[in-house]
């Protein structure tokens, strides 16, 4: 006869499995060793019998010997399980299929980092004292590391900086859904798809573009159209940096026709802010070293 190892994954819905996975499952005699496994309330609305068994190879090899046999594996794909049954038949041959009754989608691990953060929120003290603003020297350190990572070419190190800013994107929206004006990830996820569907006619919609520079320029035409009303400076955020403000500030009211007037004054300040921005920038380097040495000597 045969044995089939059914697995699925906990990141799709139950009950959502391929015509492969029912049709095994409606010829075979169904075990598991996961009472608890999310499939077993879909299964037995739709009239499978699963027996809730022991994890023993040996003795569901024997059975699927004498009738074909489904072994539904729990969400960790019951990885032990399935290595004793390869051991198993190799000594004794038997028809053994995998079938993969659901499968992850690109980005479904996303959906880890949702519930993760939903079982932190809820079960760690440190994580459910946060708020927005006790978030934000996180967010701002997460943010630059994640910089660090770029400059310095290493692909491990920007991944896992990445994911350190993709959680703090996760830890906002949680807090956010606690409030009766707040928003879910869902909507930060969808209003991130629907800005970038607006704003790429050439991709969603019937609008041609002869490169790269039309596409800014499209671009600054929707966004213009989107925030018309609003002040002209008012995209620039007031929590950044003094320089980097200045500039964009500037950059953004040059670009409307800002009389020149109004600008005194800025090249100097400006200057003035980078020679000490470059200074300060200078010690830290130097503070770096002297710190790193000291820790070396420490160490020694």
């Amino acid at each position: 006869m045969s044995l089939v190892l059914l697995a699925t994954s906990h990141r799709v819905a139950p009950g959502l499995l391929t015509w492969r996975a029912w049709s095994a499952l409606r010829d075979g005699r169904v075990r598991t060793a996961s009472p608890d496994h999310p499939q077993l309330p879909y299964l037995r609305d739709a009239g499978v019998v699963v027996e809730e068994v022991a994890p023993d190879a040996r003795a569901v090899v024997a059975a699927a010997r004498e009738e074909a046999v489904v072994w539904l594996a729990a969400p960790d794909g019951d990885a032990s399980f399935a290595a004793r049954v390869g051991e198993l038949v190799v000594a004794d041959p038997l028809d053994v299929e995998v079938v993969h009754g659901s499968y992850d989608l690109p980005g479904a691990r996303l959906l880890d980092v949702v519930e993760v953060m939903r079982r932190l929120r809820r079960d760690c003290p440190w994580d459910r004292a946060q708020t927005h603003a006790s978030l934000v020297p996180y967010l701002i350190e997460e943010t630059y590391e994640a910089v660090d990572a770029i400059a310095s070419g290493d692909q491990d190190e920007l991944c896992e900086e990445l994911g350190d800013v993709l959680f703090q994107v996760a830890f906002h929206a949680a807090v956010a859904a606690e409030r009766e004006d707040g928003f879910t990830i869902d909507d930060v996820a969808a209003g991130i798809v629907d800005k970038l569907v607006r704003r790429h006619p050439h991709v969603f919609a019937d609008v041609t573009v002869s490169g790269a520079d039309e596409v800014v320029a499209n671009w600054d035409e929707i966004k213009k159209a989107e925030k018309a009303g609003r002040p002209l400076l008012g995209g620039v955020p007031r929590s950044m940096p003094a320089v980097p403000e200045a500039e964009d500030l500037v950059r953004k009211a040059r670009k409307a026709g800002v009389p020149e007037g109004l600008f005194a004054g800025y090249e100097a300040r400006a200057e003035a802010a980078r020679i000490a921005n470059a200074e300060l920038k200078a010690w830290s380097g130097e503070f770096r070293s002297l710190v790193e040495a000291w820790e070396g000597r420490s160490r020694g």
